[in-house]
C-alpha cells in the first residue's frame, strides 16, 4: 500500500468542480482537491489535469481501510521548484570582482592625503 509522502502514478478518471479522482494501482484510489492542484488560483481544474492523464501526485494521506489517498500536484512542483532553483544557483556564479575590500585598502591611503590637502589645509588659512 501507499504510504504519507510517495510519490506514485496513477490515472485521471474524472473530474468534479472540487477535484480530480485519480485510479492507483493495487485497486486503490486517490483525490486531488482543488487546493492541492497549484499554489496559484484554480478556477477550473481541466486546465491542469484531463480524464486519461497520467500523472505523478505526492500521497499527502492514505486510509488503509477505504483503500483512498489524499493527493497532491502541487506538492510535486514545489519539490522540483526547489531543486531548480538550487541548480541554477549552483551554477549561477558571480564573475570576479575587481573592486572591493583591497582596492579600498590600496587607495585609503590616497583618499586620506587628498582629503587633508583639500580641507585641512583650508582650516590653517
Amino acid at each position: 500500500m501507499f504510504h504519507i509522502g510517495d510519490t506514485i502514478e496513477g490515472k485521471i478518471t474524472g473530474i468534479q468542480p472540487y477535484g480530480a479522482f485519480v485510479a492507483l494501482e493495487q485497486g486503490s484510489s486517490g483525490l486531488i482537491h482543488i487546493s492541492e492542484i497549484s499554489d496559484g488560483y484554480v478556477k477550473d481544474i481541466s486546465h491542469f489535469v484531463r480524464i486519461g492523464d497520467i500523472v505523478k501526485v505526492k500521497v499527502i494521506d492514505f486510509d488503509h481501510n477505504t483503500k483512498q489517498a489524499r493527493l497532491s500536484l502541487k506538492a510535486l512542483h514545489k519539490q522540483r521548484a526547489k531543486s531548480s532553483r538550487h541548480l541554477i544557483e549552483r551554477k549561477a556564479s558571480l564573475p570576479e570582482m575587481k573592486i572591493g575590500f583591497s582596492s579600498i585598502a590600496n587607495q585609503l591611503n590616497q583618499w586620506i592625503e587628498s582629503y587633508e590637502k583639500e580641507y585641512l589645509h583650508h582650516d590653517e588659512i
